[in-house]
């Protein structure tokens, strides 16, 4: 096989969707998968396993792809796996692609990371970007704030909240804006840079910026929650937020999560690289959107 796209994780949210759209412009595609078990069998995606113990194997997969589109990361740590355990695997990673001659990567971040930000999320994220720059392959970072669409986490979980809860609780003012890109919307991102040439940075956002307090007062609406929605001193949320995590068996928000959004770095004022419509895709989805609660941990760690 040979002439090929690699994608990381082509079965969980973002990388299905990015390998789903490279398969729909007539490219063949091969995955580096922690997860080879969740292939569906009619699947015509090459599956290889994303081992980072074994950098030849990583080296020999990669090898002949024209393209490496890598959605690796880790949204908190838990057990064995950390921040820094992930900027570790993402350098074997991107050295395993430059000794495999991948003729491009695009790498998949977030907005201002920064490495001297105090929230290991992003200081790691920029550690990533600097070592796939120290490579000098050619690539384009695109940096995500907050995705939604599909089984995304987000936006369905905050309805579900809204759905079963009395009262939601905005921590501090709620004005603090959030930038979110449909994830079809950055999966042409994803394959159209994969064409690029050069180096590229890129925020990928969408259309609308909206207050916290204004997106979850719109969904309330949409959805006919008739929960309160209420402000409480911003460290108030990180406690709640874990005791109602330990009721649902998962990491519902982390301080940082929290901390970070409330310091607007899930907003950006730069143009918008994504076309799709927040409060329009919300409106159109608001049947289903909450009925069912999407567990981070059992999609990723059970």
């Amino acid at each position: 096989m040979t002439d090929f796209d690699v994608v990381t994780g082509a079965f969980s949210y973002s990388g299905a969707v990015i390998a789903s759209e490279l398969q729909a412009a007539g490219r063949r595609v091969r995955t580096l998968t922690g997860h080879p078990g969740r292939a569906p069998a009619s699947s015509a995606i090459e599956v290889r396993p994303l081992d980072f113990a074994d950098p030849a194997a990583l080296t020999e997969s990669l090898r002949g792809a024209r393209a490496l589109i890598n959605t690796y990361w880790v949204r908190f740590a838990h057990g064995p796996v950390s921040h820094e355990t992930a900027v570790a695997q993402s350098r074997v990673l991107f050295q395993a692609a430059a000794e495999a001659g991948v003729r491009r990567v695009v790498h998949v971040s977030i907005t201002h990371p920064s490495a001297d930000s105090p929230y290991p999320y992003f200081r790691g994220k920029a550690a990533v970007e600097q070592a796939l720059a120290d490579l000098r392959l050619p690539h384009t970072v695109l940096r995500p704030a907050i995705l939604f669409g599909g089984n995304g986490v987000l936006i369905n979980n905050i309805a579900w909240l809204l759905r079963h809860l009395p009262v939601f609780a905005l921590g501090g003012t709620g004005e603090y804006r959030i930038r979110p890109i449909h994830v079809e919307d950055l999966a042409r991102l994803c394959v159209r840079a994969a064409d690029g040439t050069g180096t590229e940075v890129i925020d990928a956002v969408g259309p609308e910026r909206p207050a916290f307090g204004d997106l979850v007062r719109f969904i309330r609406n949409a959805v006919g929650s008739r929960s309160r929605v209420i402000r409480v001193p911003g460290p108030l949320i990180p406690p709640a937020a874990r005791l109602l995590g330990l009721a649902l068996r998962d990491t519902l928000l982390t301080a940082e999560e929290f901390e970070a959004m409330a310091e607007g770095l899930a907003d950006t004022d730069g143009p918008a690289t994504g076309e799709t419509s927040l409060t329009q895709w919300i409106t159109d989805h608001k049947g289903t959107l909450g009925r069912t609660y999407a567990n981070e941990l059992t999609r990723h760690f059970r």
